[in-house]
């Protein structure tokens, strides 16, 4: 077996197909398989080859995995985090390629422990480095990955980004490496590429001692573009207005687009069925069409949180297709680590304004020693679609719309403190992960379709199944007469708080869902147009923040397990609480 890498002359280097020419991996089905694949890697068992792509964030393993495989579920993207999810395409008739998620330095995350933890099952590892910081990169991620006894390849990507003819780096590698290794544009997969690869897979051979050495690379590169982002003094600022901006648009957008089609829903869908199920039995009226029907609420939670979670999804798609995510996390990571949490935890914070349930999920990539104070924050500062909604709603209909952008802000800021408060013990984060600036680039289509695509499928498989039982729950808990006694449990705590005591309902309802604050517009606002602006205000903040919904206190139970569940919704109730007080204080007196 061959296990010295062998210089490619420069003609090969420049064997790429142009623009102009068609590309028959992205304009046509894949060739015949056997006809790429080395007899030495196929198997007489029937147990296939398992090939995993390995590398740091932003190393263009999503591009190439699109390339090799001919599917259309890796992407265009110049970024880190291009993957969160492990993903797994044929390559040939009897090898499987798999693109793990990017790992990160030092880091402990759930998603690069997962990736590390793969490794040892391969076949074969294809370690995937960027060649403008292969220096730097190839030496780290020997270090962090164990390839003891493992056939490894290594691929360079981003060569457009070489200021020089790649032969010059492949020769130098060639009499460096003792593995061999193939220099593409990921973003630009040829069938030559395909077939040399499924080449040097059979000369992969185990890494020597000498490969993990720092590497004076002779070659210089393109660095990424600088912005003012980078600015030491207005960077930070003009980070937190472009986070806003690319969150507060969307969620306007979004409330005037469900503001539009409720009246449309309720007189064309939502009150035919009622019409249909009008006489039917009470217990299957009150589980499809009653107050929490799955049919009336379900469809109507659907429309108030889909638009939010559709709208966002696109601009964070476009935010990290474009490089600019890893921008405006790198530039409030130190404010961010005032609280326990890093630049990067921001991701998952800020889709929680979509839904909690989604965000809990992503929070999977945060590390083992911040992901706690994320979920934290998640649960009690990130306004979900429904919570959006719905307070909108409310203070309309009070007659106070100005109160929503205050009401975001102290939900914010009060829960910054609470994830202060409460994870002390967190504060002290690890060393910072390794990390160098994104290359920006511009958003593809095809690239921010994908990600949106996998945003709703979060929402539709993973977070409207959840709010369906939610919705059968609570039906079944009005239809025995447990909610009238839970609302009076809650009325001596709205009377400490100055608050009219018929408004009990909208605490226990947002409990379950939400979107239960709606239920404050009984009687078409006559309770809201009898209450101070002041009042108004500290309910809605009390049943927003009093817990975390059931859905996402079920979510992560599912993630984290039921004593972290329990401790979350406890550590919330008494910061509500505490907030509240001084909320009604500052109220009567100030």
């Amino acid at each position: 077996m061959l296990t010295q890498a062998q210089p490619r002359t420069p003609q090969r280097s420049q064997a790429v197909l142009s623009e102009a020419q068609p590309d028959p991996l992205q304009t046509e089905p894949a060739p015949p398989q056997a006809d790429f694949e080395p007899a030495r890697l196929k198997h007489a068992s029937s147990r296939r080859q398992s090939v995993i792509m390995i590398g740091f964030e932003s190393s263009g393993k999503s591009a190439l995995f699109r390339g090799l495989t001919g599917d259309d579920t890796g992407e265009e993207a110049n970024f880190r985090g291009s993957t969160l999810m492990a993903r797994r395409g044929r390559l040939t008739s009897a090898i499987d390629l798999v693109d793990l998620p990017g790992i990160r330095s030092s880091d402990d995350s759930r998603t690069t422990r997962t990736a590390l933890e793969a490794v040892m099952d391969a076949d074969i590892v294809i370690l995937v480095v960027r060649a403008t910081h292969v220096a730097r990169e190839l030496p780290l991620l020997l270090k962090s990955v164990d390839l003891t006894d493992k056939r490894v390849l290594l691929v360079l990507t981003f060569t457009d980004k070489i200021a020089a003819d790649s032969a010059e780096l492949e020769q130098y590698l060639a009499n460096r490496l003792s593995i061999p290794f193939l220099a593409v544009d990921a973003r630009r997969i040829t069938l030559l590429d395909r077939s040399e690869l499924l080449s040097l897979l059979t000369m992969a051979g185990t890494v020597g001692t000498e490969t993990g050495e720092q590497l004076n690379i002779p070659i210089p590169a393109i660095g990424p573009q600088t912005t003012w982002l980078e600015h030491p003094i207005w960077g930070r600022a003009l980070s937190l207005m472009l986070m806003i901006l690319l969150f507060a648009v969307p969620v306007y957008l979004a409330y005037m687009l469900s503001s539009w089609l409720q009246p449309l829903v309720d007189q064309g869908v939502i009150g035919p069925l009622k019409e249909v199920f009008e006489g039917s039995p009470v217990l299957l009226h009150s589980f499809l069409v009653g107050d929490y029907g799955v049919l009336t609420l379900g469809l109507y939670s659907f429309l108030w949180a889909f638009p939010v979670v559709l709208l966002l999804g696109i601009s964070v798609a476009l935010v990290e297709e474009s490089g600019l995510k890893d921008r405006i996390t790198d530039s409030l990571d130190r404010p961010m680590r005032a609280i326990g949490l890093s630049g990067r935890d921001l991701i998952p914070v800020l889709s929680g304004f979509g839904c909690n349930v989604v965000a809990v999920f992503q929070s999977r990539a945060c590390s083992q020693c911040t992901r706690k104070s994320c979920v934290s924050l998640i649960a009690f500062g990130s306004a979900c679609s429904y919570q959006i909604g719905a307070a909108l709603s409310v203070f309309g209909s009070a007659g106070h719309p100005g109160l929503f952008l205050p009401y975001i802000f102290v939900i914010g800021l009060v829960g910054a403190l609470h994830t202060k408060v409460w994870n002390r013990a967190q504060d002290r984060l690890d060393v910072q992960t390794y990390q160098s600036l994104s290359y920006l680039q511009k958003p593809t289509m095809r690239a921010v379709s994908w990600r949106l695509r996998t945003v709703i499928k979060q929402f539709l498989l993973q977070a409207m199944p959840i709010f369906i039982v939610i919705c059968l729950v609570a039906a079944g808990l009005q239809l025995t007469g447990l909610m009238s006694w839970l609302s009076a449990v809650a009325r001596p705590l709205l009377q400490l708080l100055h608050l009219p005591s018929e408004a009990a309902s909208g605490i226990i309802f947002s409990i379950i869902r939400k979107d239960g604050l709606l239920v404050l517009n009984q009687g078409e606002g006559e309770l809201l147009q009898s209450m101070q602006a002041g009042q108004i205000f500290l309910l809605v903040y009390l049943a927003s923040t009093f817990t975390a919904c059931l859905v996402t206190l079920w979510t992560v139970r599912k993630e984290m397990g039921w004593s972290f569940a329990a401790a979350l919704a406890g550590k919330q109730m008494i910061t509500s609480l505490v907030s509240s007080v001084v909320i009604m204080l500052v109220a009567i007196y100030v």
